[in-house]
């Protein structure tokens, strides 16, 4: 079974004990992403005067919508990469055919050259 690790970490100004089997500088990370989210939308005019429940729904909308293009660009990452897999399984497969012609053209002109 996995050791648990256990970070105190700083969320918009409170203290949080957090555990889990990750290391406590990822934990730390994870915290100041949610703090840097959270900064940046209290700064926009009129946050602060929405009630605790919108500022909470408009912090969790933010963090999904990071998440959801985060996967979008992943995909379209993953999709680029297996691209440029078969374009080089293409281009070796080439170069392979023409050292074979490059072989035999020169086992051919070696023949030629002896007789």
């Amino acid at each position: 079974m996995e050791r648990k690790n256990y970070a105190e970490v700083l969320i918009d100004g409170k203290i949080y004990t957090l555990g889990g089997a990750e290391e406590q500088e990822y934990m730390q990370r994870v915290a100041a992403y949610i703090n840097e989210k959270i900064t940046v939308l209290k700064r926009q005019p009129g946050f602060t005067r929405q009630s605790a429940d919108y500022q909470e729904v408009m912090i969790y909308l933010n963090l999904a919508d990071d998440y959801f293009k985060t996967l979008q660009e992943a995909k379209t990452l993953r999709a680029q990469k297996e691209e440029m897999e078969k374009e080089i399984y293409s281009l070796k497969h080439e170069l392979i055919g023409t050292q074979m012609k490059l072989e035999a053209l020169s086992k051919k002109r070696n023949k030629s050259d002896q007789g």
